[in-house]
């Protein structure tokens, strides 16, 4: 009984010694998420506090790990390895994921709404939830929440734009994704795909003449070193979410599958509110940058680009999210 109860101490002492050292012991589970934006962006305090939400939730259960500035590769290769199994997520949006399933791709679609609120409400809806039933089910990919708004994209350029016929010429980088392509290409601009993190260097060479990108990007980016001229057009309204593999979500426990949608939606808004809140002092600090921000009367561009919709098969869906937006 001695020798049971020496024994006993000494492996509570190693416990208290391994605790007091730092040691931590492994998750069950672990996703990796990877995010194009910096560590800055205000959209990464949300992925800061899923982190630390879902490790306390699961008891340790599940980890999250987080990889800014692409360190796990462009988001198209990271949704490559989601769809093969992989526990990795990657911060998307719509337009990316149209190519799994068309409906996502209207979420990009240019001057759908404005702000995070009437937003948020689409991408909570039971329809949109059949969309990420349809996208698991069809491409093995598993929406964790769709709520994550980086805010409005803007013109950045080194001239100054005031139409659709001022950016005649000029070529704007723009993701790869159908919807982003044809709506450049209706604001009156050559679009031409990059991934973000070559939009530095290639507006530095004169590669591309321009880009487009909400505030907080702009900064993270630091774009602002290398434009002069930033329109406030609004023409997307960038909302995002968190994907990862369905496969590798189905594989969890229930329990914890449950935890980390919740999670990703409840740290969704954190990030968005946060995003929000940040918009007037960044664009004050770019302003005292010496950058040009300009607000522009955007009728001609919201005109330019009306058919879009209809050119991808979403005149219908406009009008019901649209409405359901606004309510």
């Amino acid at each position: 009984m001695i020798k049971l109860k020496a024994l006993n101490r000494a492996i509570l002492s190693l416990v208290a010694l391994a605790a007091s050292a730092g040691m931590a012991f492994a998750a069950d589970y672990t996703l990796n998420i990877n995010t194009a934006l910096a560590t800055t962006d205000p959209l990464y305090k949300g992925l800061e506090a899923l982190q630390a939400n879902v490790a306390e939730a699961s008891g340790g259960r599940l980890e999250v790990k987080l990889f800014p500035n692409s360190q796990l590769g462009p988001d198209e290769d990271v949704l490559e390895q989601a769809r093969a199994g992989a526990p990795v997520a990657v911060v998307v949006d719509g337009g990316r994921l149209a190519v799994f399933q068309n409906e996502f791709g209207v979420l990009g679609a240019p001057f759908l709404a404005s702000g995070y609120d009437g937003i948020r409400k689409v991408v909570t809806s039971d329809m949109f939830e059949g969309w990420v039933k349809n996208l698991h089910d069809g491409s093995g990919l598993q929406v964790l929440s769709f709520n994550w708004w980086q805010g409005e994209r803007h013109l950045l350029t080194d001239r100054e734009i005031n139409v659709p016929a001022d950016l005649a010429g000029i070529r704007m980088r723009t993701p790869g994704a159908p919807v982003w392509v044809e709506t450049i290409k209706a604001m009156g601009a050559t679009p031409t795909p990059l991934p973000w993190g070559e939009v530095y260097s290639a507006l530095q060479s004169h590669v591309i003449d321009g880009a487009e990108a909400q505030f907080p990007a702009i900064v993270g980016a630091k774009l602002d070193e290398v434009i002069t001229h930033i329109t406030k057009t609004g023409h997307i309204n960038l909302i995002t979410g968190v994907v990862t593999s369905g496969a590798w979500f189905d594989s969890l426990p229930a329990d914890l599958q449950q935890i980390l949608r919740d999670e990703t939606l409840k740290a969704g808004d954190i990030a968005s509110y946060g995003t929000q809140d940040s918009l007037a002092a960044i664009e004050q600090h770019l302003k005292d940058e010496g950058i040009s921000v300009r607000d522009i009367d955007v009728t001609p561009f919201r005109d330019a680009t009306a058919g879009v919709y209809d050119l991808l098969g979403y005149g219908d869906l406009r009008d019901t999210l649209r409405a359901m937006a606004a309510e």
